[in-house]
């Protein structure tokens, strides 16, 4: 789960930074090496949600890393799961690798918008490639 905000604002530069909407992503389905699922199932997603709602009021702490803002250790509630430390570094673990590859077919998309496409989209996206290769 990333919070994306702050590497968003420079597309709403014009707005009120508190008016801009806070976008989340979140990989359910990350496996570790055996092919397992890291996260134990839909049933606790209200953990992720908790956090989200906590980070929106201000009162959950979060780290940067090169795609965005991930929870700061013991921020996500994972009390009475079975996620040790180890398990819970791989669910956050950045792979920059398939960022940068997927960052590619999103230049490749960006192309076909010609001059239409806000420069502050190329601009987070060459920002988003130049963070991934420095990580």
């Amino acid at each position: 789960m990333a919070d994306y905000w702050g590497h968003w604002l420079s597309l709403g530069a014009g707005a009120d930074p508190e008016k801009l909407p806070r976008i989340y992503q979140v990989n359910w389905f990350r496996k570790d090496a055996a092919g397992k699922f890291i996260w134990p199932g839909f049933g606790e997603n209200s953990r992720v949600l908790a956090w989200i709602v906590e980070r929106l009021e201000g009162r959950a702490d979060a780290i940067d890393t090169p795609i965005g803002r991930l929870p700061a250790p013991g921020a996500l509630p994972v009390e009475g799961l079975d996620l040790d430390a180890a398990r819970l570094a791989e669910l956050f673990r950045v792979d920059a690798e398939p960022w940068l590859a997927e960052a590619e077919m999103t230049g490749e998309y960006f192309a076909k918008f010609g001059d239409r496409l806000p420069a502050a989209m190329t601009e987070e996206l060459a920002a988003l490639k130049l963070r991934l290769t420095a990580s």
